[in-house]
């Protein structure tokens, strides 16, 4: 079968993990430093660190106690962040290093719900659920200030831009402004307008003006000097942040007069700049389709230019913010990963399809994130086509898509076909050329879709919309959901695999039945041809992976090992060797000659939906319900080269050993034997050196002038050889050597001494009282022996002597 394919030698033995791909953001706030370098933002137990450039995490930062972290904030200085856990307590980080430089009792008497330093670094505000408002003196390490009288979760504090007014504002469920005065410690004013929950506060440069958003749908301004509103601007949708800009044009978001302007980002997921003065919406960013855009968080770094605003999905954009120009995307949490594909002639990126609308595609060298948007529903399923530029998509809303990425990585939707009537689950592109896709949906139809030939032209304009796909074929193939669908190497077969049981082999492409592979107990979720033989792999809720044979759809192997359903299979290794992925969260490797799983690879949490092998089967790429996305390489090739080198590196220093003991340099020997940590050959050394003459001299001599970290493992090694009786000699050998010569100080300072020594202990008392006991069984066979009688023998003639005096 496969085996003449590729050589034993070829095969792979062992994956290991090069990178991952997880969750770093899982919604709440998110925060840029000063020069806009850093990103902070909360997941979970952990704040992490991205640097902007790279969008790699450079600090995960979790508290002692493990709890959920509730709030943090940095600095305005950028030196000090605080975090607050669901356990009460405050940490006050030195983030760069990732150290806890402080920990202390919030006292609130629930977790603390929001914080805030004020302009100088030096106080810092927590709002708790427990109604109260605190600060503290984060220099000196005291809390200055306790405030109550706010209803319910206090879910926003902030401090006013000038320093010397010490004032502290706050908002509570009641929908409520209250503004608190360091000073009087008392309640200056309560700025009752809104109608809902506010949502954020932003201050003037001067500090006479603040702006308040609300998820009543209108932003506020108010005259800090009157504590009145001047100016309710209704806004249309529910706002999660609103920012004020800085006084000075910028034409590209249609701030063109002097005065206010303010920023919104709310529930319609789109960023909008208004004039205070008239109210009017000046500017309004497009809004990409499609569910999860609503915007949740919006900040801004004034000193850096840009505004970071956070999706619903939990996706970070970073704009510029003079013209809103999108300079980085960052995909924080994928949910439930349901497919991978590498992209790129020398797969270069990868495509995730997540429970979501969007498709994120990353480079895979700089960690650059780019997010898709086109799909209305659910992506469930993914294929590249063979040069490595084209790919398509299908989901939940009944649609294919196909996309191009170009050679500076930028992917757009360059078609889009219709025509199921149920949501499209699997896809699979055409091996040969790039000519035609098929899809197999829930509504039991496969249809095979062939590409318009204005698509494969290098002349189309990237910016004239996508082109229609019509499908060319419709066929009803199975009674149930079709689950995975597969086209031959030669572009003149399809297998599909259903949720009835059974796989099911077409002709291409008029879709006329071959044949059916019937033998599974419960229904297929992936099939897939051998790149090299008429053989197909499919993979089942059974929870095997069954070859068979295309000529006759016999059963050919049956492989077992999967504890749950099998959801993906892949042929590596020219076809010899398979990867499979389960339920279970484990991946497997299999070959196909002796039905060996040859390893498991556990990185996984959940569900593996996702399983794709890249050109040169060098790499695998798995995802998973745990939301990780695993690139796996193989290192096979480097291990076996490593291993023979090892055993090359062996033979010469065994060599070497053997004509040092037969020139009986024991001192280089035994070094030799300690370096390469072999304790059975260390004590092959030492039996040598105690079968000389003069073994005592010689042993004394040469474990003396051993260095101090060789003794040290040399204690180790006769540690295990005391255990046993046959070779507790050299054991003592070396103990007494080192306990008549070493100083009880320097033996007591010698690396894990003293677990040794309680090792020694029992059983050299056994061996004592062994010794002890063959001494006295010897001292009284010595006394048997000097005290035993023998009778005397009188000299009674010889039979010969008789004989002799007969003759005679």
């Amino acid at each position: 079968m496969a085996e003449t394919a590729a050589g034993v030698g070829r095969f792979k033995a062992n994956y290991v993990v090069e990178r991952k791909i997880e969750p770093f953001y899982k919604g709440g706030k998110a925060q840029l430093d000063q020069t806009g370098q850093h990103l902070f933002c909360v997941c979970d137990t952990r704040v992490n660190i991205l640097e902007v450039a790279s969008g790699a995490v450079l600090q995960s930062l979790e508290q002692e106690d493990q709890e959920d972290i509730t709030a943090f904030d940095l600095s305005p200085d950028d030196e000090v962040l605080v975090t607050a856990s669901r356990a009460l307590l405050l940490a006050q980080w030195a983030w760069r290093e990732g150290s806890v430089t402080r920990l202390w009792k919030a006292i609130h008497i629930a977790p603390v719900a929001t914080m805030a330093f004020d302009p100088t670094s030096t106080l810092l505000a927590t709002g708790g659920c427990d109604g109260a408002v605190r600060v503290w003196d984060v220099v000196r390490h005291y809390g200055t200030h306790h405030f109550r009288g706010s209803p319910g979760v206090v879910h926003l504090v902030a401090f006013h831009p000038d320093p010397t007014r010490l004032l502290l504002f706050s908002s509570a469920a009641d929908a409520a402004i209250r503004l608190w005065s360091l000073q009087d410690r008392s309640c200056l004013a309560v700025l009752t307008a809104h109608y809902s929950a506010v949502t954020s506060l932003s201050f003037s440069a001067d500090g006479h003006t603040m702006l308040s958003s609300g998820r009543d749908k209108i932003c506020i301004i108010w005259d800090l000097q009157s504590h009145q509103a001047t100016r309710t601007v209704p806004v249309f949708e529910s706002v999660e942040t609103a920012v004020l800009l800085p006084e000075e044009p910028a034409s590209e978001l249609g701030v063109k007069s002097p005065g206010l302007h303010f920023l919104t980002a709310g529930d319609q997921g789109t960023l909008r700049v208004w004039e205070a003065a008239s109210g009017q919406c000046v500017y309004t960013q497009a809004r990409p389709p499609g569910p999860g855009r609503e915007l949740t968080h919006c900040t801004l770094a004034r000193t850096a230019g840009l505004l970071l605003s956070a999706t619903a999905d939990h996706n970070l954009l970073l704009y510029e913010a003079h013209s809103l120009r999108l300079q980085k995307q960052f995909a924080g949490y994928s949910e439930e990963v349901l497919d991978v594909r590498f992209l790129g002639p020398e797969d270069s990126h990868i495509i995730v399809a997540s429970n979501s609308p969007c498709l994120k595609v990353f480079e895979l060298q700089t960690s650059a994130c780019q997010i898709l948007h086109g799909h209305t529903d659910i992506i469930l399923a993914l294929d590249v086509f063979r040069k490595g530029w084209l790919f398509a998509s299908c989901a939940k809303d009944q649609t294919v898509r196909i996309w191009r990425m170009n050679k500076a990585g930028q992917v757009v939707c360059v078609a889009q076909g219709s025509g199921h009537t149920h949501s499209v689950g699997t896809i699979c592109c055409s091996r040969l050329k790039e000519s035609f896709l098929v899809t197999g949906s829930q509504d039991c139809t496969v249809k095979l879709w062939p590409l318009p030939k204005a698509l494969l032209s290098k002349n189309t304009a990237p910016d004239s919309g996508p082109v229609l796909l019509q499908a060319q074929t419709t066929q009803r193939c199975h009674d149930k959901d079709i689950n995975s669908v597969a086209v031959a190497p030669n572009d003149k077969l399809l297998a599909t695999g259903s949720q009835d049981r059974t796989a099911k082999l077409w002709a291409l492409p008029q879709c006329q039945l071959l044949g059916v592979f019937s033998g599974h107990r419960r229904g297929l979720w992936c099939v897939q041809f051998s790149p090299m033989d008429q053989v197909l792999a499919t993979a089942s809720a059974d929870g095997t992976i069954k070859l068979w044979a295309l000529q006759d759809f016999s059963c050919l192997k049956t492989f077992e090992g999967h504890d749950a359903s099998v959801l993906k299979v892949a042929f590596v290794s020219r076809g010899t060797q398979l990867l499979s992925s389960g339920s279970d969260g484990l991946v497997k490797l299999w070959t196909i000659k002796n039905n060996e799983c040859v390893r498991t690879l556990d990185a996984h949490d959940d569900k593996v939906w996702g399983l794709h092998c890249s050109r040169l089967d060098d790499r695998a790429l798995t995802g998973a319900s745990d939301s990780r996305v695993i690139l796996w390489k193989d290192v096979t090739e480097a291990e076996q080269a490593e291993e023979q080198a090892r055993q090359e590196e062996q033979a010469i220093r065994q060599q070497e050993l053997d004509n040092l003991l037969h020139e009986k340099r024991y001192l280089r020997a035994l070094g030799l034997a300690v370096s390469l940590d072999r304790p059975h050959t260390v004590l092959t050394v030492i039996q040598a050196i105690r079968r000389d003459p003069e073994a005592c001299e010689k042993l004394e001599a040469t474990v003396l002038r051993l260095r101090r970290d060789q003794k040290e493992a040399l204690l180790r090694f006769c540690v295990t050889w005391n255990t046993n009786s046959r070779n507790c000699h050299e054991a003592q050998a070396v103990l007494g050597v080192l306990l008549r010569h070493e100083a009880p100080e320097e033996l007591l300072a010698y690396e894990g001494v003293r677990a040794a020594l309680e090792a020694l202990l029992p059983y050299t008392e056994r061996h004592f009282q062994r010794l002890s006991r063959t001494l006295q069984a010897a001292a009284f066979l010595d006394f048997l022996w000097h005290n035993m009688k023998l009778p005397v023998l009188s000299a009674a003639p010889t039979p010969w002597e008789t004989h002799k005096g007969t003759l005679s």
